[in-house]
């Protein structure tokens, strides 16, 4: 029905729902676009699309896994981002040149002394992390001028200048005591003169971090499993020695157990003998001297007994009587002692009597000689001679 053939009444009332579609539409569009305002502020906010950021560049042999806009990590946290993966010529020192940015919040932790190394999560994600610095001075400065970023090269330059003045104090200092301390004076001269080696952030390359490349989760898995494949035949080889060992183990167990039962009777005699040994009437004793050896033993031993007592009294005689054989040879000495003396006193008062006595020996020597010769008393003293011709049979 065309709206002029509409009542007056009809038209006021729809004109009035018109106007109220319109401004509900209205209200929605301004709902929408406010909700996805909203929506695109705290995304740029998480994002860090307000902030300032420090740009920062390094080198890897390997980006497997790494694409642009993939988040940067520090200690855990979302830092950064990657904004660039470019191969590097053939010769250089790395095969890929990663850029990346950093957020201004986080900028002060990055020092000269940090790097930058592949991460990678459990299910092989890899994605760059920052290793937090420890010693050194910050890479990057801020300032209410804004981000200042340390020049690199003044740096370097300032570092290779400690490093021979180091080498020239001291000669014996090693290479890593010289590195230690030529950046230990590096960072006073960088903490002492910030305005000579900080510049404005818009004015420099992106500063270098040495990368440090571990072996990524996968990598490592392979060399495992590798690992794995080489010892499976020494693996392989133990368990047939195994099961070797065990089957002689149940032979053995086997004759062990036929041993065993042909020592049961053995055992059983012997457990007899024990209980007889514990009887005083089936002892040891018992059966080793009988009865009968065990009477006359004791005879023996009685009888024995008697002898020893009777010798020991004969021996007590035998003590006394030479005691009294001693004392009597002792007397007798003593009187031989006693006439040898007189005998010794008398020759030493009668020096003559040894003198005289010995004339009379000769004296009575010339009597015999001369009674030898006399002719009366020759045949008296003639020598019994043997008859002729005995001696010569």
């Amino acid at each position: 029905m065309p709206i002029q053939d509409l009542t007056p009444q009809l038209r006021t009332r729809l004109s009035r729902v018109e106007q109220a579609v319109g401004w509900f539409i209205t209200l929605a569009t301004l709902l929408l676009l406010g909700a996805f305002s909203y929506y695109i502020y705290h995304t740029a906010k998480r994002k860090g699309w307000f902030e300032t950021k420090v740009p920062y560049s390094t080198g890897l042999n390997n980006a497997a896994g790494l694409k642009v806009g993939d988040p940067v990590r520090l200690m855990g946290f979302a830092v950064g981002d990657l904004t660039g993966i470019t191969p590097n010529p053939p010769y250089d020192a790395y095969g890929v040149t990663v850029d990346f940015r950093i957020k201004q919040a986080y900028v002060g932790y990055i020092w000269i002394d940090s790097r930058v190394r592949i991460a990678s999560d459990f299910l092989g994600n890899r994605y760059l992390e920052i290793m937090k610095g420890e010693d050194g001075a910050p890479t990057a400065l801020e300032t209410k001028s804004g981000i200042l970023v340390l020049n690199q090269a003044a740096a370097e330059q300032n570092f290779n200048e400690w490093k021979k003045k180091v080498e020239l104090e001291d000669a014996d200092f090693s290479e890593q005591a010289i590195l230690i301390e030529s950046t230990n004076r590096l960072n006073e001269v960088l903490r002492a003169n910030s305005a000579l080696y900080y510049t404005n952030l818009g004015s420099l390359k992106p500063y270098w971090m040495v990368p440090f490349e571990p072996s990524g989760l996968s990598d490592r898995l392979e060399g495992v499993v590798n690992m794995v494949g080489v010892a499976l035949p020494n693996i392989f080889r133990l368990t047939n020695q195994l099961a070797a060992v065990l089957s002689n183990a149940i032979g053995v167990t086997a004759e062990l157990k036929t041993t065993v039962s042909q020592t049961q009777p053995l055992l059983s005699n012997l457990t007899f003998i024990t209980s007889n040994l514990r009887d005083p009437h089936g002892s040891l004793g018992d059966w080793l001297v009988p009865t009968n050896l065990n009477a006359q033993l004791e005879r023996t031993l009685a009888s024995a007994d008697a002898t020893l007592k009777s010798a020991h009294t004969t021996l007590d005689n035998t003590d006394t009587n030479v005691t009294v054989l001693v004392a009597d040879i002792g007397r007798s000495l003593q009187h031989l002692a006693n006439l040898t003396s007189n005998l010794n006193s008398q020759v030493e008062a009668n020096t003559n009597l040894v003198s005289a006595i010995s004339a009379s020996i000769v004296h009575t020597d010339e009597l015999i000689q001369g009674l030898k010769s006399h002719w009366f008393l020759r045949s008296a003293f003639k020598t019994n001679k043997p008859p002729a011709g005995v001696n010569d049979r």
